[in-house]
């Protein structure tokens, strides 16, 4: 795909397809202001479903990836979508009529992902992820996984997923240059390389306050996450210039380390707390230094 996608959550269905036309206006307003118009060539609309009782922001009802998609699609013109999509709890027969549904919408890709942190692998009672990348390589092209660079046996959970099917891997928001390390072992180890697109996102200042980010990306006892969960922490307390800079000298030690691993790269950009014009600031100066879309 060699794209750069932008996140954008579903709202709650309180707030009405008002709020997702607004979300979308929002990201061609500042893709214009900061030089970035018609660079996102996919939205990438994650599928929420309930997780533990503790997540900082409240989930409240959303509105469904497809319902949300065909709103916002008006707005975006020449701009596809990608999606990720939880399939322990379809059946064959209904996650067939999903994906059928989502193609059929323009959804260049899906990213399998599996069931809450509440839940052990292998639960609920329907199609289970890996599955799922090998049961339909006709019906949808770009079949994705999420790809988690500090967590233990990632180099073979991976390769297991591109043995199943996975043709591409979205990362977790990265915070560390564990990314290089993880890619270059993955090289060394398997035959596979998977279109990576390394995500990446912006850090507000009321992180401090409400801390989702560092609920989004614990891993309780691993010391390579509590040392990115410290780096979110400082992007939290940092002025806007200071948050910029450290951002962009992060996205340059990963880019610099994993542009020559043999990997076709695309990215994947997120402001967890909303679309944003200082997310949008920090994005531009990142994409001025690398990006899939320019040589």
């Amino acid at each position: 795909m060699k794209t750069i996608a932008f996140e954008l959550v579903p709202p709650n269905i309180e707030d009405g397809p008002e709020k997702a036309v607004e979300e979308a206006q929002k990201v061609l307003e500042y893709s214009r202001e900061f030089g970035m118009e018609g660079r996102i060539r996919h939205v990438m609309i994650p599928g929420l479903i309930e997780e533990e009782d503790d997540r900082p922001v409240q989930m409240k009802p959303k509105m469904d990836t497809l319902a949300f998609w065909n709103t916002i699609r008006p707005e975006l013109p020449g701009v596809n979508g990608l999606c990720t999509q939880v399939s322990a709890f379809l059946d064959k027969k209904e996650l067939t009529e999903r994906l059928q549904n989502l193609r059929g919408a323009g959804m260049d890709g899906v990213i399998f992902v599996g069931v809450p942190r509440t839940m052990a692998d292998g639960e609920g009672s329907g199609v289970a992820p890996t599955d799922a990348l090998a049961m339909f390589t006709e019906l949808v092209p770009n079949r994705g996984v999420i790809v988690i660079p500090t967590r233990d046996s990632e180099v073979g959970r991976l390769n297991f997923k591109c043995e199943c099917g996975a043709t591409f891997g979205m990362t977790q928001l990265l915070y560390s240059d564990a990314m290089v390390g993880f890619l270059k072992d993955f090289a060394d180890q398997t035959p596979h390389r998977p279109e990576l697109l390394l995500s990446f996102g912006f850090v507000p200042n009321f992180e401090s306050r409400v801390t989702l980010i560092n609920w989004l990306i614990q891993d309780p006892g691993n010391e390579a996450v509590a040392k990115e969960q410290e780096f979110v922490a400082k992007l939290a307390d940092s002025t806007s210039e200071e948050k910029k800079r450290l951002m962009l000298d992060l996205y340059k030690r990963v880019i610099d380390g994993v542009r020559d691993l043999g990997y076709p790269l695309s990215l994947h950009l997120e402001a967890p707390y909303g679309v944003s014009r200082p997310a949008f600031d920090t994005f531009s100066e990142m994409l001025d230094y690398w990006a899939p879309d320019k040589p």
